[in-house]
């Protein structure tokens, strides 16, 4: 069924500031691993004096982040790259390393806590650890989307619908984390039954 696109009301008359671009992808290697890549991009829509840089023109990048995440199939990091390509203060770059701390961790329920616990303030990158946070979900529906895709092409499933839990008759992590995903939710009911809590006068029933 196709779905006109929404939009944003009309806006007020404005002028163009600032721009911040993220573009995050999600990678099956040959090898059975995946890797999750981001950027992020900051632009201004004028011209502004900087005192590593000189003068910044409108549409020269402000910040230009890029890290690529490599993941096992248990979403564990075997590897991660983190690139600082343009920053406003020529030292910004020095902290990347750092995040190589993050070997052998796990991407899962927690991730955003870790991330905060180990890189937080002067011990790491505010958009790195921003773009970090996000790429848990995306390697999310990378690899459970690659499951499922594995799925189909071996005659198990015939639709695309929301990803199998990672243990039969083990409650998926991922429910409760999103409206759509609520347990009281038609979309749990209708997927997950055995998981499914009806509420009852706004409390989830026993």
């Amino acid at each position: 069924m196709s779905v006109p696109l929404q939009a944003l009301p009309q806006p007020a008359a404005r002028e163009a500031l600032h721009t911040r671009r993220y573009d995050f992808r999600g990678y099956r290697r040959e090898d059975g691993m995946f890797d999750i890549e981001g950027r992020m991009v900051d632009t201004k829509d004028y011209a502004f004096p900087n005192d590593w840089r000189g003068m910044v023109e409108p549409g020269q990048p402000v910040h230009d982040m890029l890290i690529r995440l490599t993941l096992d199939n248990h979403f564990v990091v075997q590897d991660i790259a983190v690139v600082t390509s343009a920053s406003p203060f020529e030292m910004c770059g020095d902290i990347t390393p750092a995040f190589g701390a993050l070997k052998g961790a796990t991407v899962a329920k927690g991730w955003s806590h870790a991330l905060r616990t180990h890189f937080t303030g002067a011990h790491g990158c505010t958009h790195h650890v921003e773009m970090l946070r996000a790429m848990g979900t995306v390697a999310f529906q990378t690899i459970y989307g690659w499951r499922e895709k594995a799925k189909r092409e071996a005659g198990g499933t015939q639709s695309e619908g929301p990803p199998a839990e990672t243990v039969p008759g083990k409650r998926p992590a991922f429910l409760d984390t999103c409206h759509a995903l609520a347990s009281d939710s038609e979309v749990v009911k209708a997927h997950w039954p055995q998981f499914y809590q009806p509420t009852i006068g706004g409390k989830v029933a026993d």
